[in-house]
């Protein structure tokens, strides 16, 4: 069930009681033929009851063409929800060629902080930061475990995130992909998980979606 932050009036997801999650996107005909759709995640605990749901926000035609053309250089707005529908966060890409960045705020606007990417050639990195610009973890995939996203803090592992094989013909034919989140510190707080939940949309999102061949 949901808890609730200082402001009585804004739910959040109440993910400390959680040490692990599944992130599974949503896959839609759509994207058998080639076609980007709106990116939709369903999120469960470890006995497989919903946790929270997201959904990318922009609609339309307009929206359809800019997810052809730009992918995940667009810029875009996620809603997360509750099991009970209520936004709890929202998480926004402004647009970025390079070096991009996903903003995380909560239902009542506050901003929680964000993922920052980083530079790197053989590795994937980002930074998870505060509301002020802070880093509270580091994020570098190992050279030879490129689906394996530890986030360490003071050279200790405080979360990973590890991106589950779906099949060879969902790998090769859709974007649908399912993400392991697993909270490795029982200390992290309640916005800091909220961080590395956001983070998994980011890295489906920015290193693993590809239009369907």
């Amino acid at each position: 069930m949901p808890v609730w932050n200082h402001d009585a009036s804004t739910p959040v997801l109440g993910l400390v009681g959680h040490g692990k999650l599944l992130v599974t996107q949503v896959q839609e005909l759509a994207e058998l033929f080639g076609f980007e759709t709106r990116n939709r995640y369903r999120i469960v605990d470890e006995q497989n009851r919903p946790v929270a749901y997201a959904a990318e926000q922009q609609k339309g035609f307009w929206g359809l063409l800019v997810r052809q053309i730009l992918g995940h250089w667009r810029t875009f707005e996620f809603h997360i929800f509750d099991e009970a529908r209520r936004k709890v966060l929202t998480a926004r890409q402004p647009f970025r060629f390079l070096f991009q960045r996903l903003e995380v705020s909560d239902a009542g606007g506050r901003a929680l902080g964000a993922i920052q990417q980083r530079f790197s050639i053989l590795t994937k990195r980002f930074d998870v930061q505060d509301d002020t610009g802070a880093v509270l973890m580091r994020v570098s995939s190992p050279i030879f475990k490129f689906w394996t996203f530890p986030f360490m803090r003071d050279g200790q592992q405080v979360a990973c995130i590890q991106k589950k094989w779906s099949g060879l013909l969902t790998e090769a034919f859709t974007d649908k992909d399912t993400f392991l989140v697993d909270f490795s510190d029982p200390t992290l707080s309640e916005d800091h998980r909220q961080l590395v939940l956001s983070a998994a949309l980011f890295v489906d999102l920015r290193y693993f979606e590809t239009k369907a061949n």
